[in-house]
């Protein structure tokens, strides 16, 4: 005859009620605090929607429910082997090439490797620092709102700048650039601030895109259309 473990529940049990612990971590993950409003104003329509008409509630059930995924913010397994970038947003690497840092940074000239990382309205919008080091400056650039994935979107569009200065006194620059339905740039850190790598440190609403300059003579080892996660992916090895 099986016997039970002394708490009364068999292995079997446990297994079964830890897979659907898993099931639900898979489908429902902590939302950011910035979408809490929004969610509830979605919430709030929603029910008005269904006062006029059963199909426009469900409709509004839909979008309440995006709204949720949109601000929605996982846990990451940051890699901890020194020298490692990681990707800053979830999306796909849109360009790769070489670019001046903008101007507002005050850096120089140089072209820098720039990877490209675009966010569609379906993907997690919180973003990581791809690498520690101390903020050394923040530089934010008012501008239009062209479609986020256009080269151009780096020169026109609003964008808010990081310089990042690593441990070895190179510095690597982030920029979170407002898209096409993106509206609002939103920072979580400031000048002289310390980040750890995979730390968050900003998010942009609604689709966008996040440019990363490698420091010189850095090559990245993604390529174009290879799909990004967060404070994961690693974009470049500064050792190798």
């Amino acid at each position: 005859m099986r016997t039970r473990p002394a708490g009364g529940t068999d292995a079997a049990t446990l297994r079964k009620d830890d897979a659907a612990m898993r099931m639900i971590d898979t489908f429902i993950k902590p939302m950011h605090p910035e979408g809490r409003k929004f969610v509830v104003t979605f919430a709030a329509i929603t029910l008005g929607l269904f006062f006029l008409e059963d199909l426009l509630g469900w409709i509004g059930v839909g979008l309440t429910i995006w709204c949720y995924y949109f601000f929605r913010d996982p846990d990451r397994v940051v890699p901890d082997r020194a020298g490692l970038v990681v990707s800053p947003a979830d999306g796909v690497v849109s360009l790769i090439g070489p670019a001046v840092p903008p101007r507002e940074l005050g850096l120089s000239d140089t072209p820098l490797t720039r990877v490209s990382v675009f966010m569609s309205v379906f993907n997690c919008h919180v973003n990581r620092a791809p690498v520690a080091g101390k903020v050394e400056k923040i530089a934010y650039r008012p501008g239009k709102f062209l479609n986020a994935s256009m080269d151009k979107a780096s020169d026109d569009n609003e964008r808010n700048s990081l310089v990042i200065r690593m441990e070895d006194d190179r510095v690597l620059t982030v920029t979170q650039i407002a898209g096409l339905v993106a509206r609002r740039i939103v920072t979580f850190t400031q000048d002289g601030a310390v980040l750890d790598r995979g730390e968050r440190f900003g998010l942009i609403r609604f689709g966008s895109r996040l440019d990363i300059y490698l420091p010189n003579g850095v090559t990245p080892s993604v390529k174009i259309g290879q799909t990004m996660i967060a404070g994961e992916t690693v974009i470049a090895d500064l050792s190798a």
